[in-house]
């Protein structure tokens, strides 16, 4: 066993009480295999906290197949990056767990460098038109999945299935569309992949000429050379700024912050014709912009906007009383942008003419695909997810009709292998007029399975697993996850660490303290106060009403280029990211300073104390 620092092996990690055999919920491709035990241990596994918070259910665990085999293949086989091939996945203890894939033959690393600087080169060199075309080819198949049912089954078959001489079973399309649907999410998150590294690539490419032009520019300094950014994932919270001045200017204020249940304000506004001009705003942005998800919608519990709008109505109420208490709303973009401009003259100057011209030119290439980084989400995660969540609960339902399950939240506690399993067994028991033969067996299952993820849900995941890198290339894994061979350095070192001081990322200028508030998902966000200090596992961009009356922004996960230090940049608010240990090492009610100039969070007083 090696003496060097180190982190648990899959081995030496016990589950929960109450999770024994939690294994058997996942597709064993996903778990960690005792014939490659050797192998695993030497390798460094992070867990992704950013996309999945919490334990995964079993169902759940379908997008962390699809993520991780869309972005080796964009990595590895399609743009060749020369010394990264994606990132290796395994489950433990219900958590995602990842892994890099470097390249270490020289030769290995020449020959896909050649590849790699023709394909990409076409992408940067047709940026703008390629992503129309991407933007295209995510709509369409958002719209194609949209139309994918579950129909009941029938006594009988329609009598175009005789007289049009069809020869197969109308109903057999539940199961194609089953598959349809799988195969549409699968290729959904290869359209995500076909961009995105190519965005870090762009970035990092500047970033690297920055480091190596100007030794002591910080991390953030860089960053904020490219931000200043005006995409569509603000959109949605800038809609609901407007749509709180509307109900201020339409008189309309007192109802939304005085009644708690979004169907009463409805009815309400629907007696009054200022109301209805309210109410016919409202909709008129609600689809597509609040198809969006409080967190990042990899979880079959999570709902957007549109399907539970008390998560908009409660953004709108926020944003009116910072309006009636005077406050400015607005994003202060162009004063983002003119700090941008000043940091690019200043560091400008300081180059050779012959150098000012190479970095104008990788500067363009970094704002180009820059915007790329942040909006294809929205594409993906929030419009494409939304769909394919809503056909997979109508598909619940369906086999709670069919009898299998008692409730339609049992269906998530199996994984996508075993449902296609129950889909065929549902089909055969009904063309020849029996019951399932699972059923039984599966429900016993179910009970089972609800009090392992119940003991998984409620054990954190820990920060690291095997053995750390000497170094970690991967640029997804860099610019994204934040996980660099210092931060490793700084994870093993706050394993026994008090809390007392954190180190992180730096991922947005500023000094800031306050209150801490630990929030573990979107849902907990009406308990945060303004003022206080924002901790969480990771943010997502929907949180942004939040941002705006947040003093600082933690988080355990994430890097330089994750959706949390884009937004809190753009927000212009303090922020340390890629802490690690935040949510675990610091409580609700203590005081911090959170500097996010250095990634430091400093522990000042107890909870209650001054």
């Amino acid at each position: 066993m090696s003496t060097h620092p180190r982190f648990k092996y899959f081995s030496e990690i016990t589950p929960p009480e109450g999770a024994a055999g939690w294994e058997r919920m996942y597709p064993y491709f996903l778990r960690p295999q005792p014939a490659l035990e050797e192998q695993e241990n030497q390798r460094f596994w992070f867990p992704d906290t950013i996309h999945w918070v919490r334990a995964c259910y079993p169902f759940d665990s379908i997008g962390a197949e699809a993520v991780y085999l869309g972005a080796g293949q964009a990595s590895a086989r399609i743009f060749a990056i020369p010394t990264a091939k994606g990132l290796d996945l395994r489950m433990m203890n219900g958590y995602v767990y990842v892994s890099s894939t470097p390249v270490t033959d020289p030769v290995e690393v020449q020959e896909r460098l050649a590849l790699f600087e023709q394909r990409a080169t076409h992408y940067y060199e047709n940026w703008d038109a390629i992503y129309a075309q991407w933007k295209d080819k995510i709509s369409a198949l958002v719209a194609e999945l949209d139309k994918l049912s579950f129909a009941p089954m029938p006594d009988y078959e329609p009598e175009a299935t005789v007289f049009e001489h069809r020869g197969r079973s109308e109903s057999w399309q539940v199961v194609e569309n089953y598959h349809r649907l799988i195969d549409g999410f699968f290729v959904l998150w290869q359209y995500h992949f076909e961009m995105i590294n190519l965005g870090y690539g762009g970035f990092l490419t500047f970033f690297q000429f920055c480091k190596e032009a100007f030794p002591n520019i910080s991390d953030q300094t860089v960053a904020q050379m490219v931000s200043g950014i005006d995409i569509v994932a603000f959109r949605p919270d800038e809609e609901l700024r407007r749509l709180a001045g509307r109900a201020i200017e339409l008189d309309l204020a007192d109802v939304i912050v005085d009644t708690a249940e979004v169907a009463q304000i409805v009815s309400a506004f629907e007696a009054t014709e200022a109301g209805r001009e309210w109410l016919a705003d409202y909709r008129s942005v609600a689809d597509p912009w609040f198809n969006y998800f409080s967190e990042y919608g990899f979880t079959h519990q999570e709902r957007t906007w549109n399907e539970d709008p008390s998560l908009a109505y409660a953004g709108i109420r926020r944003y009116i009383d910072r309006l009636r208490a005077g406050e400015d709303l607005d994003r202060g973009v162009d004063a983002l942008v003119a700090e941008r401009d000043r940091i690019v003259d200043g560091y400008r100057e300081l180059l050779e003419p012959d150098r000012q011209s190479q970095f104008d030119a990788i500067l363009e290439l970094a704002r180009t695909v820059y915007p790329h980084i942040e909006e294809h989400n929205i594409y993906v995660e929030h419009w494409g997810h939304a769909v394919f969540w809503r056909k997979i609960r109508e598909l619940a339902d369906f086999l709670v009709e069919a009898g299998v399950f008692a409730q339609a939240d049992d269906f998530y506690l199996l994984n996508r292998f075993e449902i296609d399993q129950v889909l065929t067994d549902v089909m055969a028991a009904w063309a020849i007029g029996i019951e399932p033969r699972g059923v039984d067996a599966w429900r016993a299952e179910v009970i089972e399975r609800r009090r392992m993820m119940d003991a998984l849900i409620a054990s954190p995941a820990v920060p690291a697993i095997g053995t750390p890198p000497e170094q970690v290339t991967d640029p997804l894994a860099v610019m994204n996850y934040g996980v660099t061979t210092a931060l490793v350095n700084e994870w093993l070192a706050g394993e026994s660490s008090d809390g007392s001081e954190l180190t992180g990322i730096a991922a947005s200028p500023g000094v800031a303290e306050g209150r801490v508030r630990i929030l573990t998902s979107g849902d907990e966000l009406d308990l945060f106060e303004p003022g206080e200090v924002l901790v969480a596992p990771i943010t997502a961009p929907s949180w942004a009403p939040a941002f705006s009356h947040a003093a600082a922004v933690v988080t355990d996960s994430g890097g330089m280029m994750s959706h949390a230090a884009i937004v809190c940049r753009e927000y212009d608010l303090p922020a340390v990211v890629g802490s690690g240990y935040a949510t675990t090492k610091l409580r609700t009610g203590q005081r911090v300073r959170v500097d996010g100039r250095t990634g430091v969070v400093t522990l000042l007083t107890e909870d209650g104390e001054e």
